[in-house]
């Protein structure tokens, strides 16, 4: 019984980190946004491999290399910081483009579906604090003694997290009422998001220089 209770702590942790804004929050919602539901329910599923990933390497002890080797985790804030500024500089630069919302001109004009999912996974994997957060909650709540069967539920759940939460807000943002009043304000909001995604970035480098 103390596993399961550990599993469902772990759960109610995730998702409350999940649920908190960020920047797979912000690319998540200006997909579902500019683009379409479908791209926006990919992305989320890229965030919830992406979960499931950093969750995999963090029961695999990564909490334990990156404080043995303190200059990989500076390394991957930077290079996180550098893509998450680069992410905002091409929402920024993208934003006095118009959105078409006709199903056939929008098939021919957006990018691949897999694109989005790219995108997803790779802004989930750009901030390394994932994977931080991960393990610090592993090693808080999970017993000495983890059996094999917990190994694996863990990154499953992870994924229903991220990736549940990410649908959810691209269901409720591809809506027509947000999606019409984001198309009237679609150059300051996407400035908005692209700024706030830089300002992550240099957060992070900011971090990474000042630990």
């Amino acid at each position: 019984m103390e596993i399961f209770a550990a599993i469902f702590s772990i759960a109610i942790a995730l998702t409350i980190g999940a649920m908190s804004p960020g920047p797979s929050f912000v690319m998540v919602a200006r997909t579902a946004l500019a683009v379409s539901r479908k791209d926006g329910l990919t992305a989320a599923l890229g965030m919830g491999v992406g979960g499931v990933l950093f969750a995999t390497i963090a029961l695999l002890g990564l909490l334990t290399l990156l404080t043995a080797v303190p200059v990989l985790y500076i390394s991957l804030k930077v290079l996180g910081g550098v893509y998450l500024i680069y992410l905002g500089y091409k929402i920024w630069q993208d934003s006095a483009q118009p959105v078409t919302l006709n199903p056939t001109e929008q098939q021919t004009q957006q990018n691949p579906v897999w694109y989005s999912f790219f995108l997803g996974l790779t802004t989930q994997i750009s901030n390394p604090k994932t994977a931080v957060v991960y393990t610090s909650v592993f090693a808080s709540l999970l017993p000495s003694n983890v059996p094999a069967f917990a190994v694996i539920a863990l990154p499953i759940v992870v994924f229903i997290i991220e990736a549940g939460w990410y649908s959810l807000v691209a269901l409720t943002l591809s809506a027509t009422t947000p999606r019409s009043r984001y198309l009237a304000s679609k150059k300051w909001l996407d400035r908005t998001a692209g700024t706030i995604l830089s300002l992550l970035g240099a957060k992070l480098i900011f971090e990474a220089n000042n630990p």
